[in-house]
């Protein structure tokens, strides 16, 4: 789907929303100031927060959309992280706030409930599910993580609802249930706006790429011909700008120009398959038999001393040496120089050579 329709039909799902949100903390709120209510004004203005949110993503959209410029080279796509990160700290001082009024509420008294304040807290229910059936599938057909955290929001919010009615069931009978209720849907704002703000700060920091993503890319390099794919770097600048950088081991025995386009064949297709921009370092691997046994007892040496280990670039530093990398993953417990010690005295036991080692985790 082109960006610029992906952009409309989000914009859209978030106007909805912001509406069907208006109207429900509209009415919570008054029927929850004229029964004195506080769980219920809680509720709206939870109902309220969200029309933050969506507002901050509705802005984010078109934001999103301006094209790249000199200050901005790589475009404004995170601009939906940056809205995500204001909504969550409106949402934080909005349920600061309801949770001080709830806690004052708990020493007050229960209050006579009309028949208006569950009419209006069952229609909220209704509306809440069918926005998340709204999201839910906007954010699969547009792939839009914000629209699937608002449909998780929407569907959190009924069963917040729910939690009210029940205090405003038991308010004339339990004096403090309402205060109690309203503390409640006020941590479970403080919640939301917490995960928000985790959410978008992972973005903005750099979240680890998707490793389906990783593994069609590696995938394609291998079609293309290539010995080995090694140091997988992605870089996301927000939804459909990503780069990517890799090295791909090719027979020493090519020329530049067969190397070349080995290369930028594996840029193309990676381009087109997935719209990952990527640049192919071509890393040259001496496939003598001399070089091929050194790799073959070095990698000996070294698998089984961590899961996940990986070996590449292999290459003599004289008659008493050896340099060569390894990829790790992040799971693995031990600490880099742990590792490299243990590294290196296996390989030497095995080849009789030193090893300089240069470990990456991945």
């Amino acid at each position: 789907m082109k960006l610029e329709i992906r952009e409309k039909r989000g914009a859209l799902v978030c106007f909805l929303g912001i509406l069907a949100n208006i109207l429900l903390a509209a009415g919570k709120i008054a029927v929850g100031l004229i029964y004195h209510l506080i769980s219920v004004t809680a509720d709206g203005f939870n109902n309220f927060s969200d029309c933050l949110g969506g507002v901050a993503v509705l802005v984010s959209f078109f934001v999103a959309a301006k094209p790249a410029d000199r200050e901005h080279p790589y475009g404004h796509r995170r601009a939906e992280y940056i809205a995500s990160m204001v909504s969550g700290m409106c949402v934080l001082v909005l349920a600061a706030e309801l949770l001080r009024a709830s806690i004052g509420a708990v020493q007050g008294e229960g209050g006579e409930v009309g028949l208006i304040v569950y009419v209006v807290l069952a229609v909220s229910v209704a509306i809440k599910l069918g926005m998340f059936v709204l999201y839910r599938v906007a954010a699969k057909k547009l792939d839009a993580p914000a629209l699937g955290a608002a449909a998780t929001d929407s569907i959190c919010d009924s069963a917040a609802t729910l939690v009210v009615i029940l205090g405003g069931v038991l308010a004339p009978f339990v004096p403090f249930a309402d205060g109690a209720a309203g503390i409640l849907v006020s941590l479970f704002i403080v919640w939301q706006g917490v995960k928000i703000l985790k959410d978008a700060g992972d973005e903005l920091l750099g979240k680890a790429p998707d490793p389906a993503l990783k593994e069609e890319i590696r995938a394609v390099a291998l079609e293309a011909g290539v010995l080995g794919v090694h140091d997988l770097m992605i870089y996301s600048y927000g939804k459909g700008v990503t780069f990517a950088t890799l090295h791909a081991e090719l027979d020493a025995s090519l020329s530049a120009l067969e190397a070349h386009a080995i290369a930028d064949g594996i840029e193309q297709t990676v381009r087109e398959k997935t719209g990952v921009c990527l640049t192919v370092h071509p890393d040259p691997v001496d496939l003598g038999d001399a070089e091929a046994a050194l790799r073959r007892d070095v990698w000996e040496a070294v698998r089984g001393i961590t899961e996940g280990l990986a070996l590449h670039d292999v290459r003599r530093l004289g008659e008493d040496r050896i340099e060569f990398d390894v990829t790790v993953p992040y799971s693995c417990r031990l600490q880099e120089e742990e590792l490299r010690r243990a590294l290196s005295s296996s390989v030497e036991k095995k080849t009789g050579r030193a090893a300089v080692i240069r470990i990456v985790r991945e």
